[in-house]
């Protein structure tokens, strides 16, 4: 049975409903997975599991969030190379710039997406909630 731990932050909602989609899809693959907001995650635990999804939305210039998730993604950096994960996250504006940078720091960290990343605007409709399953049974299999 395949551990995977999510890990998010989400300011209005979006991007904890789509981590909780992941989490179902993921459940339902047969998976152990653990949910944590950024604040709670330990990157020195991401060794203790086998792949993981990381949510975060847009920020200001489209970025991620600068207080809580991007110094905890920072810190699980170094332990990416080899590492099954896959990313998900809500914008309100843009065309999701920041999905595609961030995609781009994964695999130059040497991590492997596991599927495509999930992107909505908003909060998720029952496409991108369907997308956020398959994504958590990707990282089940």
């Amino acid at each position: 049975m395949a551990k995977v731990a999510v890990i998010y932050w989400s300011g209005t909602g979006n991007t904890q409903a789509m981590a909780e989609a992941v989490v179902h899809g993921a459940e339902a693959a047969g998976a152990e997975v653990s949910l944590f907001t950024a604040a709670e995650f330990d990157p020195s635990t991401l060794g203790d599991y086998d792949a993981a999804a990381f949510g975060c939305p847009s920020m200001g210039t489209e970025q991620l969030e600068e207080s809580e998730f991007e110094p905890m993604f920072q810190a699980c950096e170094g332990d990416l190379k080899g590492r099954k994960i896959a990313l998900f996250g809500s914008y309100g504006w843009g065309d999701g710039e920041w999905m595609r940078n961030w995609e781009e720091t994964c695999k130059g960290d040497g991590a492997v997406l596991a599927c495509e990343s999930v992107i909505c605007n908003d909060a998720p409709d029952a496409d991108a909630a369907a997308n956020c399953e398959a994504l958590g049974k990707a990282l089940a299999e």
